[in-house]
């Protein structure tokens, strides 16, 4: 093709999505061709108005593995432009290292966030062929008059250097008590990781000090103890262990967070699975899965965040449990952080993945499911023990690019600032690479898969049809039935009854909308709260918001909660018929979403209607509880929720996006729940009840999901005979 055809198939490209992947194909051109006119062009690029372009041209310098190119790669660490600065210290890992780059990416990697991130995994990558250097710089960087914050950033980062030069170094911040303890506890953690260090008696001696010490410089040791100890031995045992995670909530088997901060339906559905997993149907093993012990799933492992101290009991937990569902927390710092900003807890995430897993002993398959930190550092560990992995693929960022792109708020020019903050360039890089290294991909229902995937992601769905499978999501019916049938009787809410009572008498006459989900811009609950109150639908309606920290918001919460404000004064939120309710466990939502549908007497007319204003819903869990529930539903008109909310008949499609749509859709559906409610038949909620029944409980997921551990385990079975040499 050539650089500049490379280069103009970019600027040609029709959306910001398809110039996002030709970007690749300059890239292979700059790699395959790398001289001088090159040279010429990418220099040129990088002057012009068109943010893909530069930046494709960014990366292309790095594919180029010349010297010349890499030199002005190192002059772009220091270029006006942030997101420039971020793309140049993110191409340099994929070049050999440049010794007069070092200082400025320890400079980023001191300053923190998503760009120190990038600067420090490329100083990482750079370890191998440059640990002495890599050591003499930072401990020059760490002469510099850093805050304790970008201090411990820059022991953490020299943590990641395997030459022995930086043992000393590190042993000396740890045991310093004069030190921060931020910086101590990030020497102690990287001290873990070396079990071939000289001298490791005296450091296990020191380290086992600082535990008998207590309080939280004594639990990292313990961890970094830990950790220095070889793996244990895999016991024997049946079955498959099945391990899967999502580093952004706090799970545990009642669902106590549910609705806070990034504790959404992922959860949940991780909850709710796990257990399903354990009792799944899916036939007899074939041959391949002989050797499995009967290849059913005997053990789940499912991982989240959690403190420190919780990590080492979950250990014990996790290596003396031999079947069933046990739960691991992974310790990423003293502060709960959001998934938008937790990209700088890399490390972190990976030594507490790693620390889970090999306490586990043997696990079969890793299942990741998000474009997060969380499997980015799983990933990686998945690669050092060797556990092959399921990857569930889904178009995004890619359909928010898209959508961005149709409205105008996105454009080329604009790119460079917006990816800045919302990481479009790594994440749909992320994607690519999660897809690529897994054993076997999975994917959601959408009326136009196999476009969508070729389109938005560049995945073609015929290729390896035998390693792709599409699997619904599913919810537990059972949770819901019990929700519906306790609905009739006085008191099964009484949350909610007491916030309905400090409504005005004449709205509690007036049935509820509902709407279930995480504060979050890309959920649309502000949107939401504007559009009913915009409207005549705060005439014929209340509004229930159920999610959220309410107490202490995280920062995307508290946006939220400022334009939900901007849009009705908190003062007149009661006497307008708004109740924000703050997260409350999955079984109180269920009823809640049943008192919705079927009202409270004196405090809610029956008739309401479940409300999901997303951005995009990749799947939409709480819309198929609500319907399950019997709710008539309103929904976004792209993604998941249009392979099963009947439009028209148990919900509404539109563009969620636009307010006047979204309220004309929600106006109809209201329509259609007073008809349902005056029938005394409920056909129409028994018919949306049997949808998800039919199709989408998560049962039918653990059954579609299981034969795909299955195989999986059985392919890396024989990929491990293969190398080993020992015949099947």
């Amino acid at each position: 093709m050539g650089t500049q055809m490379a280069i103009d198939r970019i600027a040609q490209a029709p959306t910001i999505v398809s110039a996002l992947r030709a970007a690749e194909e300059l890239a292979v051109e700059a790699g395959r061709d790398p001289g001088v006119r090159t040279l010429r062009l990418l220099t040129a690029a990088l002057a012009g108005d068109d943010d893909i372009i530069v930046l494709a041209a960014v990366h292309a310098l790095a594919e180029m593995q010349d010297a010349d190119a890499g030199v002005l790669l190192c002059e772009l660490l220091r270029d006006p432009r942030p997101w420039v600065r971020e793309h140049a210290a993110w191409a340099l890992g994929q070049s050999m290292p440049q010794t007069h780059a070092i200082a400025a990416l320890a400079r980023l990697v001191s300053d923190g966030g998503f760009t120190g991130m990038l600067a420090q995994q490329t100083l990482e990558k750079w370890s191998s062929p440059a640990g002495e250097t890599l050591v003499i710089a930072l401990e020059a960087a760490l002469l510099g008059g850093w805050d304790d914050a970008a201090r411990t950033r820059l022991v953490e980062t020299l943590g990641l250097v395997r030459h022995p030069s930086a043992d000393a170094p590190l042993r000396r911040f740890a045991f310093d008590g004069a030190e921060t303890d931020g910086v101590r506890e990030a020497a102690i953690a990287a001290l873990g990781q070396r079990a071939d260090a000289r001298g490791q008696s005296e450091l296990e001696r020191q380290l086992d000090a600082l535990v008998d010490a207590g309080g939280r410089l004594g639990d990292v040791a313990r961890l970094a103890l830990i950790d220095l100890d070889p793996p244990p031995a895999a016991a024997p045992r049946e079955g498959l262990t099945v391990a899967q995670l999502f580093l952004h909530a706090d799970i545990d088997p009642s669902l106590s967070s549910a609705g806070a901060g990034d504790n959404g339906g992922i959860a949940t559905l991780l909850v709710r699975l796990g257990d399903a997993l354990l009792s799944a149907e899916d036939g007899p093993a074939d041959d391949a899965g002989a050797g499995l012990g009967g290849a059913g799933v005997t053990r789940v492992l499912t991982l989240s965040r959690g403190s420190v101290q919780a990590a080492g009991g979950d250990l014990l937990a996790v290596a003396g449990t031999a079947s069933g569902h046990v739960y691991g927390r992974v310790p990423l710092g003293p502060a709960s952080t959001g998934s938008a900003a937790a990209w700088p807890l890399r490390v972190s995430a990976r030594r507490g993945i790693r620390r889970l897993l090999r306490a586990a002993g043997r696990v079969d398959v890793l299942h990741l499911r998000m474009a997060d930190v969380g499997s980015l550092a799983a990933a990686d560990v998945a690669r050092e023990l060797g556990i092959p992995t399921v990857f569930t693929v889904a178009p995004d960022p890619h359909s928010v690019i898209a959508s961005m792109d149709r409205s105008g708020a996105l454009t080329r020019s604009g790119f460079g600032a917006v990816d800045q903050r919302e990481h479009f360039w790594f994440r749909t890089r992320l994607v690519q690479g999660l897809a690529a290294s897994a054993s076997h991909t999975v994917f959601f229902p959408r009326p136009e898969l196999a476009r969508d995937m070729r389109e938005l992601v560049g995945i073609d769905l015929d290729e390896h049809a035998d390693r792709r499978t599409v699997v619904a999501e599913g919810v537990d019916l059972d949770v819901i039935d019990r929700a519906v049938a306790a609905a009739a009787y006085p008191g099964a809410s009484p949350d909610l009854a007491e916030m309905l009572d400090a409504l005005p008498a004449e709205r509690r006459r007036l049935p509820l909308l509902i709407s279930v989900g995480r504060l979050h811009k890309v959920k649309g609950m502000a949107t939401l709260v504007s559009t009913w109150a915009g409207s005549a639908l705060s005439a014929r309606a209340n509004l229930l918001i159920v999610g959220g920290d309410l107490e202490t918001p995280s920062p995307d919460e508290r946006e939220q909660l400022d334009l939900i404000a901007d849009a009705v004064p908190e003062d007149e939120w009661a006497a307008r018929g708004l109740v924000i309710a703050g997260h409350r466990p999955n079984d109180v939502t269920a009823r809640w979403l049943a008192a919705a549908r079927l009202g409270m007497p004196g405090r809610a007319a029956p008739g309401g209607a479940y409300v999901c204003a997303s951005m995009k819903e990749e799947f939409g869990l709480a819309l198929l509880e609500a319907m399950a529930a019997g709710l008539v539903v309103v929904a976004p008109d792209g993604g998941g929720p249009a392979t099963y909310v009947l439009d028209g008949d148990t919900g509404f499609l539109t563009a969620t996006w636009d307010s006047a749509r979204l309220a004309e859709a929600v106006g109809a559906a209201l329509d259609r729940a007073a008809d349902a409610a005056a029938d005394s038949e409920d056909d129409l909620a028994r018919r949306a009840r049997r949808i998800v029944a039919d199709r989408f409980t998560i049962q039918a997921m653990a059954r579609a999901l299981a034969p795909v551990y299955r195989g999986v385990a059985a392919a890396e079975e024989e990929i491990v005979r293969a190398a080993t040499g020992i015949p099947a």
